[in-house]
């Protein structure tokens, strides 16, 4: 009797979770969601990045207009994350903990929208201005990420069955996102705003890029990266690999200590955008093989 009663019970509440729209997501929303709050972090540092440029007078007129691009996205995606878009193939957030941790980064990101409107509608940064953004642009990169932990949690139970699923789509994601991370803290260094604390956080970031995107390939146990045997995705990273060889010396040049020339700045200044591109490609197909 009991067991019929509990089972009643479990049929009733079923019933009334689908009839107020609760629903767990499918493996393929759950791959979207983790692609899509993952590449949150990234537009956090893009826009930073693209502001920044823009600020040193470095192929200004079109970073503007990628910076209003990035903001446009950047917006519509933490609304979608938070009441869906079916659009993009994401539904609403109904853990209540998730809720709250987006309505934390709305928050955060107003405080900062101010500076990226200045630049987009025609002005620079002064001193005062970047100051402001490399003390709060981090806050707001952690706080998207702990919305991303929270998330990946929730996936684990679903991807695949295969827990490392989760863990390999948010690691492949926040390479998209120390692409312009490493960026911004040489431009940072560059301007001369906080130049030993960004030498510092450029160091940590490229050794961070390096030792991920090996484990991606070959797998890292600190990282609980298992590697892939997917040929595809192998060449796809490889492709990663070259270009990011081909840019690593620019950093390392900041870290040694000098400044870019106006010409290895405009080069910088596009090839961070392939390699970005490059990345986010490997993402994909991470996520792909996960739905």
């Amino acid at each position: 009797m009991f067991k019929t009663q509990f089972s009643l019970s479990a049929f009733a509440i079923c019933l009334l979770s689908a009839s107020i729209g609760i629903a767990e997501p499918t493996a393929e929303q759950w791959a979207t969601i983790l692609n899509l709050s993952g590449r949150q972090r990234m537009l956090t540092q893009k826009k930073s990045k693209e502001a920044l440029f823009v600020t040193a007078d470095v192929n200004a007129g079109s970073l503007r207009g990628y910076l209003n691009k990035t903001t446009t996205l950047f917006e519509s995606t933490l609304t979608g994350l938070r009441d869906g878009d079916a659009s993009v193939g994401l539904p609403a957030t109904e853990n209540p903990r998730i809720v709250k941790q987006l309505d934390k980064v709305q928050e955060m990101y107003l405080e900062l929208k101010p500076l990226f409107d200045k630049v987009s509608q025609g002005g620079v940064l002064s001193a005062d201005d970047m100051t402001l953004l490399a003390e709060n642009n981090l806050p707001l990169l952690k706080e998207m990420n702990k919305a991303v932990k929270m998330y990946e949690r929730g996936a684990k139970k679903v991807l695949s069955g295969d827990e490392a699923a989760a863990v390999v789509i948010n690691l492949a994601g926040k390479q998209r996102m120390l692409t312009q991370k490493m960026t911004k803290e040489a431009l940072l260094v560059q301007l001369g705003v906080a130049k030993d604390e960004n030498v510092l956080n450029l160091r940590e970031t490229a050794t961070l890029f390096d030792s991920t995107l090996a484990g991606l390939l070959d797998g890292n146990e600190d990282l609980e990266l298992p590697g892939t045997s997917d040929e595809k995705i192998r060449e796809q990273l490889g492709v990663v690999c070259s270009l990011w060889t081909k840019l690593e010396p620019s950093f390392q040049s900041v870290l040694g200590g000098n400044a870019l020339s106006a010409g290895e700045l405009a080069t910088l200044s596009t090839d961070n955008v392939t390699l970005l591109k490059e990345m986010n490609k490997a993402v994909q197909m991470f996520a792909s093989s996960a739905k």
